[in-house]
């Protein structure tokens, strides 16, 4: 366990994060919270804006009973706000939002309203910050991710391939793809922080093939690298079989089945990892209270495959899989982009 003290590090960490959110002196900031949130980076949010100058100001909710059948993890879909209009208001009117939510807003349903008022939305993933510290800025690695947003977005095809038997084809016509790095500067947009990630939102109908899951590919969900092989079978988007003896096997299947909800079974978004400071070997080195994993979605040249929710494709529901693969070889119209686990060097 990390102690859970202010350190002045740790205040300078999120001073640059968001300094490169082009916070200013006297500007209005709202942190969100709710009740469960991790307290020390509530704390560091606030001193950091305040050795800003900026005016920092707290939106506290009531952390909301957990109505599902399983326990809900890693989903980017905060429940805490559960449609107050008065949180909303006051959200829209701050002009710069530091999410400090357990499941964050990425996905959260009043997040499109928020944002169509310009404001800005920093999610601080919930992670310990001895791990953000090690995730500062990096501006270059924002050239990197707008360069692979903007060709994921004019491709037609992705083809994901590996040595364990993955043969994935995308349909990438009319998919949404968002890149990440870390920050945003920009009314109206939302960012996390860890970032370099670039992910596609594929329509309904576009994905088909195989996924095999190697032993060391990690399931974010349950916080674990993988012991053993999982085989999933997709067809239009849906996983119909899935594949494989021991643990990771059989806790898929039961998670999955638990929903009661085939939109859990099929497909949220496909990308792979771009930040080259993120570490494989991270999850291994917290407690699982101490890590919400964003930094293993990160790491450059993971496979990042996902089932759940898909507004793009008309889907919604609670249940959640974020499944970094590595060692797969992703091409983009025939051009490999990463190959076997390694980004490679075509974005700048």
């Amino acid at each position: 366990m990390l102690a859970d003290r202010i350190e002045a590090k740790w205040i300078d960490a999120f001073c640059e994060i968001f300094e490169r959110c082009a916070v200013k002196p006297n500007d209005t900031a709202a942190i969100l919270s709710e009740t469960q949130s991790r307290a020390l980076n509530v704390h560091l949010a606030e001193l950091a804006l305040l050795r800003l100058g900026a005016k920092p100001f707290h939106v506290v909710v009531p952390t909301p009973r957990n109505r599902h059948a399983v326990p809900v993890r890693s989903t980017g879909a905060s429940e805490a706000i559960q449609r107050l209009t008065p949180v909303v208001t006051a959200l829209q009117q701050a002009g710069f939002v530091v999410d400090c939510t357990i499941e964050g807003l990425m996905h959260a349903p009043e997040t499109p309203e928020i944002l169509k008022a310009g404001a800005r939305i920093l999610v601080i993933s919930n992670e310990h910050p001895e791990a953000l510290e090690r995730m500062v800025p990096d501006p270059s690695l924002e050239k990197r991710v707008r360069a692979a947003a903007k060709i994921l977005r004019a491709t037609k095809r992705m083809r994901v391939t590996s040595k364990a038997g993955t043969a994935l084809d995308v349909d990438m016509f009319g998919a949404s793809t968002v890149g990440v790095w870390g920050w945003t500067d920009k009314p109206g947009t939302l960012a996390h922080w860890p970032g370099g990630i670039v992910v596609s939102f594929p329509k309904r109908g576009t994905v088909n093939g195989t996924l095999v899951m190697a032993a060391g590919d990690i399931n974010l969900t349950f916080k674990r690298y993988l012991t053993s092989p999982v085989k999933m079978t997709l067809k239009d988007d849906y996983v119909i079989d899935l594949e494989g003896e021991g643990a990771d096997a059989a806790m898929m299947r039961s998670y999955l089945a638990a929903w009661g909800d085939r939109e859990a079974y099929a497909v949220s978004h496909v990308g792979f990892g771009m930040n080259p400071g993120a570490r494989y070997e991270a999850l291994s080195m917290y407690d699982q209270r101490d890590t919400n994993g964003t930094e293993l979605r990160a790491i450059a040249g993971n496979f990042l495959f996902s089932t759940g929710a898909n507004e793009f494709a008309g889907r919604y529901t609670a249940g959640h899989f974020d499944l970094p693969m590595m060692g797969t070889t992703i091409e983009l119209d025939g051009v490999a982009v990463v190959r076997e686990g390694v980004l490679q060097d075509v974005f700048g």
